[in-house]
């Protein structure tokens, strides 16, 4: 086996469509937990509205979960080495009425 292929074995071919790249912005992510997933509501608030809606919601195995915790801690300290330490500024806490909180 040429070694090209040895290589190409362990790999993941991942599409990003434009519409998907665009991403969508979220300043509140909710997260709920059963014994079998993990579920990550992603909200953006808008000032003054009332009412939001979740944009995008997110189900993870409890090892995805964990993973995706340890990958995150891992770029908050990366990025903070090149660009400083990020501010959490004080916010007032936000209603979390937003309905049930189902299990699995």
């Amino acid at each position: 086996m040429a070694e090209d292929d040895k290589n190409k074995q362990g790999q993941i071919n991942i599409e990003l469509d434009e519409e998907m790249a665009q991403g969508t912005y979220s300043n509140l992510a909710i997260i709920n937990h059963s014994v079998s997933e993990f579920v990550v509501d992603f909200i953006n608030i808008m000032p003054g509205t009332p009412k939001s809606r979740v944009k995008s919601r997110i189900i993870l195995t409890p090892q995805h979960a964990k993973r995706l915790a340890k990958a995150l801690q891992e770029n908050v300290k990366r990025f903070e080495k090149a660009h400083g330490e990020i501010k959490d500024y004080d916010k007032q806490p936000i209603p979390l009425n937003f309905g049930p909180t189902g299990q699995a």
